[in-house]
């Protein structure tokens, strides 16, 4: 355990300075070349497991094979694994705790995506949701770096276009006073959303056309991560090479 905190306590120190820059893992080799290159730390792509896995995402992968893939990842990498944990596969807060840091990784994304009944979770169930994960780690001794993703932005989102801002807002101010280190509002990577979010604590962006890293810096956002987007890019890349192969 005293590695897993030291780890933890790395991660969460990586949000409080220059801006964490975090490529997405699928499986071990992956992990290792991006550890090779010099990032301090590896994040995981729930998408990117659950398809290299056989499974699409959304919690559709067994909560088993996904935490199993992050182990290996984690044993793969001298440095601090945070794990695309989705909504946290309806396990509770210790069970969910234990088995994180049993795969060796101390740090999770949890989204407020409601998979089994659709549309968003109740912002206040949520945070108590974050809490009760943050007590749990607490008890364990490894103090898990907790980024809370805000789906109101993504097209699934039953919060009118008018009102997503401000129910990001409140959603953020919650999720952060029940003990989240970071928020994430996935699909909401404008610089008014941003400028917004960032006034009330670490933020989690995306690189998009219009906003590059040196944007996002300067904006004050604490991490940026990017999803499936390398898998898919390999993937893409295979194609165009078999493509050629088969005339």
């Amino acid at each position: 355990m005293s590695d897993l905190k030291a780890h933890a306590d790395l991660l969460r120190d990586l949000h409080h300075g220059k801006m964490l820059v975090l490529p997405n893992a699928w499986d071990e080799p992956s992990a290792q070349l991006i550890a090779e290159m010099g990032f301090p730390a590896v994040a995981t792509s729930s998408a990117a497991v659950a398809e290299t896995l056989g499974h699409l995402d959304g919690e559709r992968a067994p909560w088993q094979e996904m935490f199993a893939a992050a182990a290996r990842i984690a044993a793969a990498v001298p440095v601090p694994v945070t794990v695309d944990a989705e909504a946290g596969y309806g396990l509770d807060p210790d069970e969910f705790v234990a088995r994180l840091l049993e795969a060796g990784a101390v740090g999770c994304n949890l989204e407020d995506t409601d998979h089994r009944a659709g549309g968003l979770v109740d912002a206040a169930a949520q945070a108590d949701r974050l809490a009760a994960v943050r007590a749990a780690a607490d008890a364990a001794g490894v103090p898990i770096v907790l980024n809370a993703r805000i789906d109101v932005f993504l097209p699934s989102s039953p919060v009118p276009e008018p009102d997503r801002l401000g129910e990001a807002v409140r959603r953020s101010r919650l999720y952060l006073d029940a003990g989240a280190d970071c928020v994430y509002p996935i699909g909401g990577s404008a610089r008014d959303t941003l400028t917004r979010l960032v006034a009330e604590g670490p933020v989690n962006g995306n690189t998009t056309d219009a906003l590059d890293l040196d944007a996002l810096r300067e904006l004050g956002v604490a991490r940026v991560s990017f999803g499936p987007r390398f898998y898919r890019a390999g993937m893409a890349a295979m194609r165009g090479a078999l493509e050629k192969l088969a005339g």
